[in-house]
């Protein structure tokens, strides 16, 4: 899980506002921290925020799109402002990330509760295929030679 987070870009959060309404939100930073939490910075997520702090049961996807693999966690999620003794050490890989380049206002600290491996369709339709042709053909699909953008 933890290859596949690292090879993600961006996850998907979702949580839900006090009227039961759905809200799913990319995020940019973040990253597993220790064995059962996923952190993720809140660096615009004023709606997140507010809605784990009424309904805390979420869900974060997160996919590598050349491997076409990935992982689905459900957990319950808490909020770490900057002024928690906890921040800087359950922040640390994310205020790496960022490099002062963004303000985190607030960690999201995810405690996993059940995991679901997310698998592209080819997965099943070509179970043949090896990993690399997986990632020549995403790379193809995407525009990317050798770790370039074409």
């Amino acid at each position: 899980m933890r290859t596949d987070i690292e090879n993600s870009v961006l996850c998907w959060l979702a949580t839900v506002d006090a009227d039961g309404t759905p809200n799913v939100t990319p995020k940019e930073i973040f990253s597993a921290y220790g064995d059962d939490r996923i952190i993720v910075a809140d660096i615009a997520s004023t709606n997140t925020v507010r809605n784990i702090q009424s309904h805390p049961k979420v869900c974060v996807s997160f996919i590598d799109v050349f491997r076409q693999r990935g992982f689905k966690i459900v957990g319950h999620a808490t909020i770490l402002d900057p002024n928690s003794s906890a921040f800087a050490e359950v922040g640390a890989d994310l205020l790496k990330m960022v490099d002062g380049d963004f303000t985190i206002r607030n960690l999201i600290s995810i405690q996993i509760e059940k995991v679901s491996r997310i698998w592209a369709p080819s997965y099943t339709h070509f179970p043949e295929r090896t990993e690399d042709e997986r990632m020549l053909s995403a790379y193809k699909t995407y525009g990317v030679t050798a770790g370039k953008v074409v």
